[in-house]
């Protein structure tokens, strides 16, 4: 179990009704010396039990009670968001024809375990992973790619020791064997990786640790899988700071592969490549196909060939969008396949990304099948005759779609929608492949939301105008939403605001049963897409260059203005909440402004110039691009400004984060507790950025629920839950 550090939280004024509210209070502990990193000591002081539920009268009227907003009573419990957390890895099909996914399980500390569709339908999936592994990269920090299906084989890269493996499929009884040197530990990472027939090798993207873990060498290498001795991997590309996609045509000769270099990151400039493989698997010649035109500024990604050799990919040059390209191999130039104003990729977080396939009607012509997002939505469309270029668009019933495997006879999407949490479907099409004839879930992340449809708030996109005049930003609302309730008459209900991490990512209005939480309760919620964020278009992304901590503050700001002037939440109880980039944009937002009366960071960056400092290699230069120099650093850190943080705080944070170092964290909070501003912290053991143990996922939602009840909710919770310390407020 992983362990809980000491809550602290800080007062200015608050009435005496408000802390009135819980009498109980449980208070936790975690010493942090370094002879007890590994230990928990819990300090538990109880004080007179007492009922958490909210006062509420039924109406004469109907069978609905009225209750004030966030009291309410919900089925959507945070041990069925817990559990309902599972991640999505990717998927694969083996020579069979059966799917594999990759998923992570919060019940098993967010173990990733890759599953096989069952033979026989009715059957039940069937764990591929050993319960002693866990399928999971550390390649660039958020790994991806973790896994490759080829035949009967699956090539995995395992969690603790970050070693790539090799398991058959049709003999799980027989334990992984490893194909990489164990050097004593997870020093050495792989991802998204590709088998060679050719030459009996797996190519793969490598980070090697060894030396340095700030500034670790990425390279493409081959491992040898003749032998039955583990061999060291060899370099078959290197040289730039960061690789990816290393993808082969059918024959083994050609290779294309992406690559960028500081201070890029790879949605603002990178280069695709194309080498020619020797008879003695060596790449003897390169070409750059894209990229390598200063004067044109793109950032190319997912190449693919098709299956007859010709080089397909994503860019956005020209129109700002990223739409899929063809490279014309016999006189070196690029050409448009399809051009829409509209997002056929998203930005490389993660490894193993997969926007688009190529797909074979029945009078064998080649067509490509692909994801695209436009407003706020995504749509799949397939483009028929590669020559002349025709985009239609396919009916499904997902609004945001990410990964596509072309499977026997059918495609699967990865996908989701206001009303279907992350799934995975199985799509037919009919023989001219442009029709959806079947659409079958087969894979939820949370089989039993059906259940709960009452409760479910649909999302509007809302757009609303910035600070800057002409400029427009979009978020998704969520009002509160629950059958049995309704508020007092003329009540508007309390907001939690989210800003989302990245911050170059995007928040999609799908059924994410985290938000339900909190609408079901009675909160309005709204997720916010400030300029800066993907979706939009290179034009909208690059809003935040120079501006962190100013466009995304703004726009978080004005949203919550503009829902309060639209009459649909109470401007005097306005929170907001976010994780990583997202907790700067919290933190910054209540040192900066005073537009929010709380708010809860999750692994947040407190001190620009210590993430700076610290952070690992693939965002090392990230922060100069999207603040600037040392002046710029310092003065958008909250860490530097105590002094204007005036309302309370909550603080979460993994002790083994690498991207956000938790002294961050402890910085923050000791200096708003030493200012005497309402602060908690909470500490987890085995946790990185991001929770992913399902117990640390329910207790940091049932605590920020709590917190903001007690301080600026005027309500009570109706569950049972046990607040913790809030230093500066509770004695």
């Amino acid at each position: 179990m992983a362990t809980l550090a000491t809550a602290v939280l800080t007062r200015t004024r608050f009435s005496s009704s408000s802390k009135s509210l819980f009498t109980h209070t449980l208070t936790l502990n975690h010493l942090l010396l370094p002879s007890l990193s590994a230990k928990t000591t819990y300090l538990h002081r109880r004080r007179p039990s007492f009922s958490c539920k909210g006062m509420a009268t039924s109406t004469a009227a109907s069978d609905t009670v009225t209750s004030p907003y966030g009291s309410w009573k919900s089925p959507i419990t945070a041990d069925i968001v817990s559990g309902a957390s599972k991640r999505l890895g990717g998927t694969a099909v083996d020579g069979h024809g059966r799917l594999i996914w990759l998923e992570s399980r919060p019940s098993e500390g967010g173990r990733g375990v890759l599953v096989l569709e069952p033979e026989n339908p009715g059957s039940d999936p069937v764990d591929v992973t050993p319960k002693e592994f866990g399928v999971r990269s550390l390649a660039q920090e958020y790994g991806g790619g973790a896994f490759t299906v080829s035949g009967d084989f699956v090539f995995f890269v395992n969690y603790k020791d970050q070693r790539l493996y090799k398991q058959s499929l049709s003999s799980l009884g027989v334990p992984p064997v490893p194909l990489t040197p164990d050097y004593g530990g997870p020093l050495v990472s792989y991802a998204d990786g590709i088998l060679d027939s050719r030459f009996n090798r797996f190519i793969s993207i490598r980070e090697d640790r060894r030396e340095s873990s700030l500034n670790p060498p990425t390279t493409i290498v081959s491992i040898a899988l003749g032998s039955t001795k583990v061999q060291e991997p060899q370099v078959l590309v290197g040289g730039s700071d960061f690789y990816a996609f290393p993808r082969l045509d059918s024959k083994s000769e050609r290779i294309a592969w992406i690559q960028w270099s500081h201070p890029n990151m790879p949605w603002d400039r990178s280069e695709l490549w194309v080498g020619y493989i020797s008879e003695n698997g060596e790449i003897h010649k390169r070409i750059c196909v894209a990229g390598g035109d200063p004067s044109l500024v793109e950032s190319p990604t997912e190449p693919k060939w098709s299956p007859d050799g010709e080089l397909f990919f994503i860019t956005d040059r020209k129109n700002g969008f990223w739409n899929i390209h063809r490279w014309l191999e016999s006189e070196n130039k690029v050409e448009p396949v399809y051009t829409l104003d509209a997002e056929f990729a998203r930005p490389l977080w993660v490894f193993g990304m997969n926007s688009y396939v190529f797909v074979q009607s029945h009078k064998q012509s080649s067509s490509i099948v692909c994801g695209y997002r436009r407003q706020g939505k995504s749509y799949l469309g397939i483009i028929h005759d590669l020559q002349s270029s025709t985009l239609t668009p396919l009916d499904i019933p997902f609004t945001d779609l990410d990964n596509i495997t072309s499977g026997k006879e059918c495609l699967y999407l990865e996908g989701a929608s206001a009303v279907h949490p992350s799934s995975i479907a199985k799509v037919t099409l009919d023989d001219d492949k442009s029709k959806v004839v079947n659409f079958n879930i087969i894979w939820s992340s949370s089989p039993d939301s059906l259940k709960y449809s009452s409760y479910i708030s649909k999302p509007e996109l809302i757009e609303f105008p910035t600070e800057v005049p002409g400029q427009n930003a979009y978020a998704y609302f969520y009002p509160p939403t629950n059958p049995i309730y309704q508020a007092n008459q003329g009540e508007k209900p309390p907001l939690l605001l989210k800003s989302h991490g990245g911050p170059t990512a995007e928040t999609h209005g799908i059924l994410n049963l985290s938000i339900q939480y909190w609408t079901s309760r009675g909160w309005a919620f709204a997720d916010v897409n400030y300029g800066g964020s993907t979706g939009y278009g290179r034009e909208y992304r690059e809003r935040l260059l120079g501006q962190w901590g100013i466009v995304d503050v703004n726009d978080c700001c004005s949203c919550a203005k503009y829902l309060v002037a639209s009459g649909k939440v109470d401007g005097e109880r306005l929170c907001i909440t976010g994780g990583s980039a997202g907790g700067y944009t919290t933190l910054a937002s209540l040192a900066f402004r005073d537009t929010f009366k709380a708010g809860a960071s999750l692994y947040g960056v407190g001190d620009l110039t210590l993430l700076s400092a610290e952070t690992h290699k693939f965002e090392s230069h990230y922060i100069d691009k999207l603040v600037g120099g040392e002046k710029e650093l310092i003065e958008r850190s909250p860490i530097n400004h105590v002094d204007k943080f005036s309302c309370p705080i909550i603080l979460f944070q993994g002790l083994e984060d690498k991207v956000v170092p938790p002294d961050q964290a402890r910085k923050i909070y000791q200096a708003v507790k030493e200012k005497g501003v309402p602060v908690a912290l909470v500490l987890y053991e085995g946790e990185q950025h991001g929770f992913r143990k399902a117990e640390n996922i329910k207790f940091t939602l049932e605590q920020q629920m709590v917190f903001f009840a007690r301080l600026i909710g005027h309500f009570s919770v109706a569950d049972d839950i046990t607040p913790i310390k809030i230093d500066n407020f509770d004695n």
